[in-house]
C-alpha cells in the first residue's frame, strides 16, 4: 500500500510526506499572492505516501517552523490512543513534555501536564487557534472539552512564538489543537470503544460530504458517550459530548465555518492518596465507600457544563491581502463537592453534629465571548502581519461550606467570620484580555527570512466580592497589567530538505486571581510573570529520514508556583529560575513498511539564588519504539520515559524516575465491499503494569505531628490496560 486519503488537518501535518498537487483545505488561511495559489476550498483531499519517515513519525518538525516543534498528526492519534483520550495522553510523547492521568486515559482532569518544568497555567492551549482556559489562573480543563475522536493533529510549540502567537502565557509554549476536517463522501460512521476499567465508549459521526449545489458546503456531527468504572477505586466519569464543524465558500475570495461543541460530564474525583494508604489499600486507592468518611465518593463528585463555539471566515481582500477571523464563545459551568479533608487528619463535626461529614459545595461559572484578527499582506520583499486578539470572561467564583450529611446543607461553623455564614468566597470577576501585534517577514535573501515583531500584551482583572477569600468582607477591586513583548526569529532554509532557525522573544503572564487573596487586595503590589527565551534549532527531512533538535535558554524573573493544599491551591512568588536544555526527535524508515522511532531532552529549571530545582521539572525524557503500517495493518510499540522530579519547592517530594510502555495494534479493511474502510483496534497502555508514585498531588487540609504542613498526597501511574475499537463506515 503506497497511498492514503486524507483530508485537510492531516494534510497540514503531512506536508512534506505528500506527494503529487495535494491541497490543505478547511478552516487554513490564503496562500501567499506570490505563489499564485486560489483561496483553499471547504473539501479537497490527496495523496500521501505512507512509505515516508514523516508520515509514519509520531512526532516531526516542520521545515517551515521557527521554533521548537511537535507535530502530532491525525493518524497517529487515530491509530494509537483510546477514545476516551484527552490531548494530555496524546502529547505526552513528545519531548520534554511530562503527562500525568491517574485514572486511565482521559478518565480524570491532566493533574501534573508540564513542558520544559513550566505547568498548566504557565502555557497556552488554543483550539483551532483560539486561545482558551480559565482566565483567573489560566488553567485548562481536560475532561470537559474537545475528545479525542475529533482531533485532527496536535502541534507542542515548545517556544513563546513570534509576535502573532497570542495567549495569557507567551513565555514558554503553546499546545494547539487542530480539530479534524469532514469527509469529501457522505459518511455514516458508527463506532464503539471497550476496555479496563469498564470503560465504554458508543458514538456516531455523520459526514455530509461535499454538496454540490451548495458550492461545495462540507460538515459533520459527532456524538458520543463515555462511561468507566476508572483505575482509581470509586473514581467513575460519565460524559457526553456533541461535535459539529462545517464550511462553505462564499464566493470565489472567501471560505467561511462554523465549530460548535457541547460537553456534560458527572465524575468522582479524589484529591490523591497518602503513603500510608498506597502502602496498605494498594496504587488503585482513591474514593472511599464509607458515608461516614470525608473521602466517601459520593462527596466527592464533579457536574461540568460546557460549550465552545466559533465562526471563522478566511478572505482574500485583493491580489496583496487576505483576513482571518474568528468571532468565539466558550463556557465552564462546574458545581462540584468535595468532603473537607479527603484522606486528611481533619475530623468529622458541623455546626449541626459533632459526627456529621463536612464537606465543601464549589461553583465556579464563567463565559468568554472574543475574537481573533489577522490581516495579512504578501509582497515581493516578504510578508506582512498585523492583528489583534481581544477576550473578556465574566466568572462567578463561590465556595461554601456544607454537611454533607444532611445532603448538603450550609454549615455556618465552617466560616462563623463571614459576612454570609458559612461562605469562604463569592466573587463576580470581570477579566480582559487585549493584545495587538504586527510583524514583518522580511526576505533578506531567497532562502533567509528575517521576522522582526511586537506584541502589546494587556490584561485587566476587575473583582466584586461579596466575601473576599482572606478577609471574609465585601470588597471590590482592580488591577491592571501590560507589557510590550517583542521578538526577533531568524529562518534559513539552507537546502530543500534542512532548515534552521534562530528566536529571541520576550513573554509576559498577568499574576494569577490566587494572589490577590489578601487582606487588602486592592494594594497588592504584584509583577507579572516575565522572561526572555533564546532558541536555536534545525529540521531535516528526506523521504527515509526526519530528524530535528534545538538548544533553548529561559531567563525567568518573577515565577509564581502552585501549592495544593487539601482542595484549595496557594500560590508563591519564587522569584528568578533559568531553564536550558537540549531536545532532539527523529524517525527512520528502515522500508516494508516498518520506521523507528525515538525522542529525548535533557532539561534543567533551577532556583536563581539556590540552584534548586523547580518543582515538576524533569531533568529529562525520552521516548523510542518501532511502528509497522502497511496493507491495512498498523502496530507500534513506544516507551515514554520521565527522569525525576521534586513534588514542591527546595526540592522537597522527590519523585523517581519512570517509564510506560505503551502498543497499538489494529486492521483497517481496504477493499472488502461491505467492509471497506471499517477498522478494528487495540490500543494498550503500561504494558509492564508500572505502578510508581509519578507526581505529588497536593497536601491534606489537616495537619498532623509528623506532617505540620498537610500530609503529603500522591498519584501513582494507572495500572496495565487494554482498549478495544471498532468503527464501521457505510
Amino acid at each position: 500500500m503506497r497511498v492514503h486519503t486524507q483530508s485537510v488537518d492531516v494534510c497540514r501535518s503531512f506536508a512534506m510526506g505528500f506527494v503529487g498537487s495535494a491541497v490543505c483545505a478547511l478552516f487554513t488561511s490564503p496562500v501567499s499572492a506570490q505563489t499564485q495559489s486560489p483561496l483553499p476550498q471547504v473539501i479537497v483531499t490527496g495523496s500521501f505516501d505512507i512509505d515516508s519517515a514523516v508520515t509514519q513519525a509520531p512526532t516531526s518538525t516542520p521545515l517551515t517552523v521557527t521554533q521548537p516543534t511537535s507535530v502530532i498528526n491525525q493518524h497517529f492519534i487515530e491509530e494509537n490512543m483510546p477514545l476516551s483520550s484527552n490531548y494530555p495522553d496524546v502529547v505526552k510523547i513528545s519531548p520534554s513534555v511530562q503527562s500525568v492521568t491517574p485514572n486511565g486515559p482521559g478518565l480524570l482532569e491532566n493533574q501534573v501536564l508540564s513542558i520544559r518544568g513550566f505547568v498548566d497555567g504557565e502555557y497556552n492551549v488554543t483550539f483551532d487557534g483560539i486561545p482558551w482556559g480559565d482566565s483567573n489562573d489560566f488553567t485548562h480543563h481536560s475532561t470537559s472539552y474537545f475528545m479525542d475522536h475529533d482531533l485532527g493533529s496536535i502541534s507542542v510549540d515548545r517556544g513563546p512564538g513570534t509576535a502573532a502567537t497570542i495567549g495569557n502565557a507567551t513565555f514558554c509554549c503553546t499546545f494547539s489543537i487542530n480539530s479534524k476536517a469532514p469527509n469529501a463522501a457522505t459518511t455514516v460512521t458508527p463506532y464503539v470503544s471497550y476496555g479496563s476499567f469498564n470503560t465504554l465508549v458508543v458514538g456516531s459521526q455523520f459526514d455530509t460530504g461535499k454538496i454540490e449545489k451548495y458550492d461545495g458546503a462540507a460538515g459533520f456531527i459527532d456524538a458520543e458517550s463515555l462511561s468507566s468504572d476508572g483505575y482509581l477505586t470509586n473514581e467513575g466519569q460519565d460524559r457526553k459530548n456533541i461535535f459539529t464543524k462545517f464550511g462553505t465558500s462564499l464566493g470565489a475570495n472567501s471560505v467561511l465555518t462554523f465549530v460548535a461543541m457541547y460537553n456534560q460530564i458527572h465524575q468522582y474525583v479524589g484529591l490523591g492518596a497518602t503513603a500510608a494508604q498506597i502502602a496498605q489499600h494498594g496504587p488503585t486507592y482513591g474514593l472511599s465507600s464509607d458515608p461516614t468518611s470525608q473521602d466517601y465518593y459520593g462527596y466527592n463528585f464533579d457536574d461540568i457544563h460546557t460549550d465552545f463555539e466559533y465562526l471563522g471566515l478566511v478572505s482574500k481582500l485583493s491580489d496583496n491581502w487576505s483576513l482571518d477571523n474568528k468571532l468565539y464563545t466558550y463556557a465552564y459551568y462546574h458545581t462540584g463537592h468535595n468532603g473537607e479533608d479527603p484522606n486528611g487528619p481533619t475530623p468529622n463535626g458541623t455546626s449541626y453534629a459533632p459526627n456529621d461529614v463536612p464537606g465543601q459545595l464549589l461553583i465556579n461559572n464563567y463565559r468568554s465571548w472574543g475574537d481573533t484578527l489577522k490581516v495579512q499582506g504578501n509582497y515581493s520583499f516578504g510578508d506582512v502581519q498585523a492583528g489583534v486578539w481581544a477576550d473578556r470572561q465574566d466568572n462567578l467564583r463561590q465556595l461554601t461550606e456544607v454537611d454533607e450529611t444532611l445532603g448538603g446543607a450550609t454549615n455556618p461553623g465552617g466560616n462563623p467570620s463571614s459576612p454570609i455564614p458559612g461562605v469562604d468566597r463569592q466573587l463576580n470577576q470581570k477579566l480582559i484580555t487585549l493584545q495587538p501585534f504586527v510583524q514583518l517577514d522580511w526576505k533578506v535573501l531567497p532562502d533567509l527570512t528575517l521576522s522582526p515583531g511586537v506584541r502589546y500584551d494587556h490584561f485587566e482583572r476587575e473583582v466584586d466580592a461579596s466575601v473576599n477569600v482572606k478577609s471574609a468582607a465585601t470588597q471590590s477591586y482592580t488591577n491592571t497589567f501590560s507589557s510590550t513583548l517583542p521578538s526577533f526569529v531568524a529562518h534559513y532554509a539552507i537546502s530543500e530538505g534542512w532548515a534552521a532557525y534562530a528566536q529571541a522573544a520576550k513573554g509576559f503572564l498577568a499574576p494569577n486571581e490566587n494572589f490577590f487573596n489578601k487582606l487588602t487586595p486592592d494594594t497588592t503590589n504584584l509583577s507579572p510573570q516575565q522572561a526572555w527565551s533564546y532558541q536555536l534549532g534545525t529540521s531535516w527531512q528526506t523521504k527515509q529520514l526526519s530528524v530535528s533538535a534545538d538548544v533553548y535558554y529561559i531567563d525567568f524573573s518573577n515565577l509564581i508556583t502552585p501549592i495544593t493544599i487539601g482542595p484549595n491551591t496557594i500560590y508563591i512568588n519564587q522569584g528568578g529560575a533559568t531553564y536550558k536544555g537540549i531536545e532532539a526527535e527523529g524517525t527512520y524508515y528502515l522500508g516494508m513498511g516498518l520506521s523507528v522511532y525515538a525522542n529525548g531532552s535533557v532539561n534543567s529549571a533551577k532556583d536563581k539564588q539556590t540552584g534548586l530545582w523547580e518543582p515538576n521539572a524533569p531533568d529529562g525524557t525520552a521516548a523510542g519504539g518501532v511502528i509497522y503500517n502497511q496493507n491495512g495493518w498498523y502496530a507500534s510499540l513506544i516507551d515514554k520515559w520521565v527522569g525525576k522530579t521534586y513534588g514542591d519547592v527546595a526540592q522537597t517530594q522527590p519523585i523517581g524516575a519512570y517509564s510506560t510502555l505503551d502498543a497499538a495494534l489494529g486492521y483497517k479493511f481496504m477493499d472488502a465491499p461491505w467492509l471497506r474502510n471499517a477498522s478494528i483496534k487495540l490500543s494498550f497502555s503500561n504494558l509492564l503494569n508500572s505502578n510508581k508514585i509519578n507526581a505529588l498531588a497536593g497536601y491534606s487540609a489537616g495537619s498532623t505531628a509528623q506532617f505540620p504542613g498537610g500530609v503529603p498526597l500522591y498519584w501513582t501511574i494507572p495500572g496495565r490496560a487494554v482498549f478495544a475499537n471498532l468503527s464501521v463506515p457505510f
